[in-house]
This record gives C-alpha cells, sequence and structure tokens, in this order.
C-alpha cells in the first residue's frame, strides 16, 4: 500500500487536487505496479508563514 504525502503551500482548490490525486496514483499504478484502491495520496496544506526557504518566510516573499 503506497502512502504518498505532498506538502503544498495553502491555496490549491479541491480540482488541482483531484487531479494531482490521480496523477500520482496512475503513475503509480503504472511504473509500481500498485493496485488504485491501494494508493493513498495525503496533501498536507502549509500557510506561507510556515514554510521559509533561504532564510525567508513564504509570506514576505
Amino acid at each position: 500500500m503506497p502512502v504518498v504525502t505532498i506538502q503544498l503551500l495553502s491555496g490549491r482548490s479541491k480540482d488541482q487536487k483531484t487531479k494531482i490525486a490521480k496523477a500520482v496514483t496512475d503513475a503509480l499504478v503504472d511504473i509500481a505496479g500498485a493496485r488504485p484502491q491501494g494508493v493513498q495520496v495525503i496533501f498536507d496544506d502549509v500557510e506561507k508563514d510556515d514554510w521559509a526557504n533561504a532564510g525567508v518566510l513564504m509570506s514576505d516573499k
């Protein structure tokens, strides 16, 4: 049972997440031979105040 956690900055729509989950599931089925029912995709939405890159919060960019 593959479990994939995807961390994204908050703000993606439900439609975008649906398309991402389908693409990730399809890739694991096609490449790894996983069963679609066994693929778990977890979205971890992170606020811009909680994510920094190169020492700068994303909310400050």
